[in-house]
């Protein structure tokens, strides 16, 4: 059986029992095979790339799994249908862009992402676009901290203020840590450069916000 690094098997862990997932840019289709030998009931692999794919037949021969389809897709475009899609390993944008190109969107679909990059616009995309974030969860690779989302379509579209663009519903006091640190730094740099003048209280502003994550975190003092 596969075993699944930290992150994906974070991921796999809020896919459905018995539902048809969807691995959109399933790479060599490690997670899409963990997932056909544990809990789904059939998975489509895809990738828009040939190398991947031809890797990702070689692991499904290899794993002797017969509820793995592999296919090329650009994103969603040629899967027709699945409960759960799981999206791990792009940028936040990239993530947006492949969602809004769902065609079989229903209040039953729910999502699993996994941005690497710009998790913040992610969240800022999917409250406006009418998707609620259920749950987060924090995975720890290579001494790097990533959120997986747990999300459905609701309909319902708002404007998420800056704590919940950066933090979500993550609820993991090392995420949170490393992201006020984060804002520390840059609010730091930017007073020592001399543009806090220019920011108009930008500095004070950002060193609020990440006290109020580290209050978050039980780690305000």
């Amino acid at each position: 059986m596969i075993t699944p690094d930290h992150r994906l098997k974070a991921a796999a862990e809020l896919c459905r029992e018995g539902k048809t997932a969807a691995d959109v840019g399933c790479d060599h289709a490690q997670l899409a095979c963990f997932l056909a030998q544990t809990k789904s009931k059939l998975v489509i692999a895809s990738d828009v790339r040939d190398g991947p794919l031809e890797a990702a037949r070689q692991t499904v021969f290899e794993q002797n799994v017969t509820n793995v389809k592999v296919v090329k897709s650009d994103g969603l475009k040629s899967i027709d249908f699945a409960d759960d899609v799981i999206i791990c390993g792009m940028g936040g944008e990239l993530i947006a862009d492949i969602i809004s190109g769902c065609k079989f969107l229903n209040a039953d679909t729910r999502f699993i992402l996994q941005p690497m990059t710009k998790a913040n616009y992610l969240r800022c995309w999917l409250c406006e676009n009418g998707f609620e974030i259920i749950e987060e969860r924090a995975a720890y690779e290579d001494q790097r901290i990533y959120a997986i989302m747990y999300v459905r379509y609701t309909g319902e579209r708002n404007v998420p203020d800056e704590i919940f663009a950066l933090c979500g519903k993550m609820t993991d006091g090392g995420y949170l840590r490393k992201t006020a640190e984060k804002l520390l730094k840059k609010a730091d740099g930017m007073s020592l450069s001399g543009s806090a003048g220019c920011a108009g209280g930008e500095v004070e502003k950002i060193r609020e916000i990440a006290a109020a994550i580290l209050k978050r975190a039980g780690e305000y003092k």
